[in-house]
């Protein structure tokens, strides 16, 4: 049974604290706290500690076993007690123990055989209040902040995905521009940025679609299954899955249906697909993974009519301590600005060679998340005619970092 494998032993080493996760201090009515912040999602949600045991989870390494630890502190735990704290955190899935991957490879079985995919931003990023939601959305998609429009129908909008709040009037000055459209089938690429925490999984296939019911607060969207399983049948040569946990915890696309449900009330489908990390096309452009979004484009280029619209949802530059670097996102403000200008430039004009030859010579140093889902729909739509929106700079100065984001109209 699950519980039996708890971590129960004095003699053995103790499994060390999840790498994946953040302990962040915090106050709590005065009470000093730290919160484990799990991006996904497997630590129950609010779990925190009195900060005072914070010596304590540092000999949480994986390299010393209970009774080693009681004797490092001189004996002022007693084994049975530093035991009972190895298996609270055990319980909540903090430390990388048999338990915890028994348990999370059941939360992400249970998700992909489900048929409906629940919001994840709801709460923490937009109200999960339908009432004060729809009237948040509403000033976005009401906004009057940009109204120059060119004379032929959008067909495709590359838009970020960053927090709703911080990017608020660029979210409105993008899709004000798609507000007119009617479309029966959308399309949506969004950025991966879970995979890796899957180990092996999705190896090979760097095309995720999900074939789940979306469900947003007060409302839901449905999927195109028909495009989803044709697209599967060539799955042995265009690197596409159906197994979706990768969505379960994914922000990119649920940003972008937040948006296109409140402009459009009409009915529509959607076919959700993230992308995966491009970075084996900086080395060699023309092997297996070059060759699979080539097969992925073809077959999915043969669903887009003029019924169709497409999204793309990817941010640009992530640059700073925070992600990294040595240097203060301030202080390569300059220079990185002119790296996403010419991203987005590349990305406007269709110059996917161009595109990706920018980040080939740095080795996307600057983190450009939103890379991969625009390099495929490049190759979907080619030659594009795509206009620049906007361009923004959000800067995170407390921990000296930045996220750049912009859109582009096609």
């Amino acid at each position: 049974m699950a519980e039996n494998l708890i971590f129960n032993s004095l003699e053995k080493r103790i499994p060390e604290i999840r790498r994946d996760i953040q302990i962040i201090p915090v106050r709590d009515n005065g009470r000093k706290l730290l919160y484990f912040h799990d991006s996904m999602g497997y630590i129950p949600p609010h779990f925190a500690l009195d900060v005072s045991v914070e010596p304590l989870l540092n000999m949480f390494s994986g390299v010393y076993s209970i009774e080693e630890v009681t004797k490092f502190l001189n004996h002022k735990i007693k084994p049975i007690e530093l035991l009972g704290f190895t298996q609270l955190l055990d319980e909540n899935l903090v430390i990388n123990s048999r338990y915890f991957h028994q348990q999370s490879e059941k939360i992400n079985d249970n998700f992909e055989k489900a048929n409906t995919r629940k919001p994840v931003l709801s709460g923490p990023s937009y109200s999960n209040q339908p009432d004060y939601l729809n009237k948040f959305l509403h000033q976005i998609s009401s906004a009057d902040t940009y109204r120059k429009n060119g004379k032929k129908l959008p067909q495709a909008l590359y838009a970020p995905h960053i927090d709703i709040n911080i990017g608020y009037k660029q979210y409105s000055e993008a899709f004000f521009q798609i507000r007119n459209l009617k479309p029966k089938r959308v399309i949506i690429l969004g950025t991966a940025h879970y995979t890796g925490y899957f180990g092996s999984f999705y190896d090979n296939t760097p095309f995720i679609g999900s074939d789940k019911v979306f469900e947003l607060p007060g409302n839901q969207l449905n999927p195109d299954s028909e495009v989803l399983q044709q697209m599967m049948k060539g799955s042995q040569t265009n690197g596409f899955t159906l197994n979706d946990r990768a969505h379960r915890m994914e922000h990119s696309i649920e940003i972008h249906l937040l948006l296109v449900r409140e402009i459009w009330k009409h009915d529509f489908k959607i076919v959700p697909i993230l992308v995966g990390g491009f970075d084996e096309l900086f080395y060699k452009s023309d092997g297996d993974l070059g060759t699979k979004i080539d097969r992925f484009a073809a077959d999915l280029r043969k669903w887009i009519d003029d019924e169709t619209f497409i999204l793309v949802s990817g941010d640009l530059s992530h640059v700073g301590r925070k992600f990294g670097d040595a240097d203060s996102a301030n202080s390569m403000k300059s220079w990185v600005k002119k790296m996403d200008m010419k991203f987005l430039e590349y990305a406007a004009m269709g110059k996917t060679n161009d595109l990706l030859s920018i980040l080939t010579e740095t080795f996307d140093q600057t983190r450009i998340c939103g890379f991969p889902p625009l390099y495929l729909f490049l190759k979907l739509l080619q030659p594009p005619d795509g206009r620049i929106i906007n361009y923004h700079w959000w800067d995170e100065s407390e921990r000296e970092s930045a996220v750049s984001f912009g859109s582009v109209i096609y």
